[in-house]
């Protein structure tokens, strides 16, 4: 099982700056990656007999001559070319390179994690994640696993009709669009492009932060999606 986590180690918002308001506490938008290191640690300590990757996407979103801008084209690791609408949706970025990296060595599952949209937040504030699937075992395995972790998840639905928003006529796939409507549908809908037919999980963590704490953990950053990681794996007996 393949483990991939969005490590943005500080987030300016590239060329689309981040006011000081929301760039503030961006140095956690690494939370992704220490989860999939949370885990990993976690599966370790338990001397579970499993074959786990993790896969960190270590980067930072800054301004500057080589960082990109909106307009360009990139082409990612599989060979997509991508639109750039926003640079500050820099986390599908470099989650499209990792997840290929992840899906080439042909894992029985793909779970990532990625402080990834603010639409998730306003769909669930800080007390939960939401979580996607590619199929219904999977998501029901999710909600059992959340359920076992104490670590709440909303599964959501990613229609192939959300991909009409995604059209692009220089690239083959926009990164996101402007309009900002169901991001966290969008953003997972471009992700799907990266992952093959390997079955997979996306958890979008709005309840990584939370004030006061969550559950268990008193601090605001929670460590959310570690229990649950380590439940999923008891959930599918890999």
């Amino acid at each position: 099982m393949a483990f991939v986590g969005k490590g943005i180690c500080f987030d300016t918002g590239g060329h689309n700056l981040k006011p000081a308001k929301y760039m503030q506490g961006m140095h956690e938008d690494m939370n992704g990656s220490a989860v999939v290191l949370g885990i990993l640690a976690a599966a370790s300590r338990m001397k579970l007999p499993l074959a786990l990757e993790g896969w960190v996407a270590l980067a930072e979103n800054h301004i500057g001559p080589q960082a990109y801008r909106q307009n360009e084209v990139v082409k990612a690791l599989n060979g997509t070319t991508i639109e750039v609408v926003h640079t500050d949706a820099e986390g599908r970025m470099v989650l499209a390179d990792t997840l290929t990296l992840a899906a080439r060595s042909k894992p029985a599952l793909i779970a990532d994690f990625a402080t990834l949209t603010g639409s998730m937040h306003y769909a669930l504030g800080s007390r939960m994640s939401g979580v996607f699937a590619t199929s219904s075992a999977l998501a029901h395995s999710a909600s059992r696993a959340a359920t076992a972790s104490g670590e709440r998840i909303v599964v959501f639905p990613y229609p192939e009709d959300y991909d009409s928003a995604l059209d692009s006529t220089v690239a083959d796939v926009k990164q996101c669009s402007m309009e900002g409507e169901a991001d966290h549908i969008l953003a997972t809908r471009f992700l799907s492009r990266f992952v093959g037919d390997t079955p997979w999980l996306h958890m979008d963590l709005s309840g990584h932060s939370c004030k006061g704490g969550l559950g268990a953990v008193m601090s605001d950053a929670n460590g959310f999606g570690v229990a649950w990681g380590i439940a999923l794996l008891d959930q599918l007996k890999i």
